[in-house]
């Protein structure tokens, strides 16, 4: 069965940075598409980033211009690189891919004003 494990997230103060990992068994991201999802506080789950197997991104107007999304060194992971962090970005952070898979744990990303 295939799983995701995020990790990366922290507490970072308005304006930083942080890499966010994402380790999925069983999957070929130079295939399949890798998603990137956020859910904060009493909010549903958000469409964050996206690349296709052929490289083509999108992401969501909110964080246009301040995160990348990227292939990992393996087949099977993947990373969100975040800058210029807002408190508005602080949220438990998913990646999965398409058509949708079992979540993982997520991680948690806070963003101190």
């Amino acid at each position: 069965q295939v799983q995701f494990v995020e990790s990366g997230g922290g507490l970072v103060q308005r304006g930083g940075s942080l890499r966010l990992s994402c380790d999925a068994s069983e999957i070929d991201f130079d295939i399949r598409p890798i998603y990137w999802y956020r859910q904060a506080p009493e909010k549903s789950r958000a469409f964050v980033a996206s690349m296709t197997g052929y490289g083509l991104t999108t992401y969501a107007p909110s964080v246009k211009g301040r995160f990348a999304i990227s292939r990992g060194g393996a087949k099977n992971s993947a990373y969100l690189q975040m800058d210029n962090l807002e408190p508005e970005d602080t949220a438990v952070y998913y990646c999965n891919s398409r058509p949708p898979l079992p979540w993982g744990q997520g991680t948690q990303v806070i963003v101190s004003s």
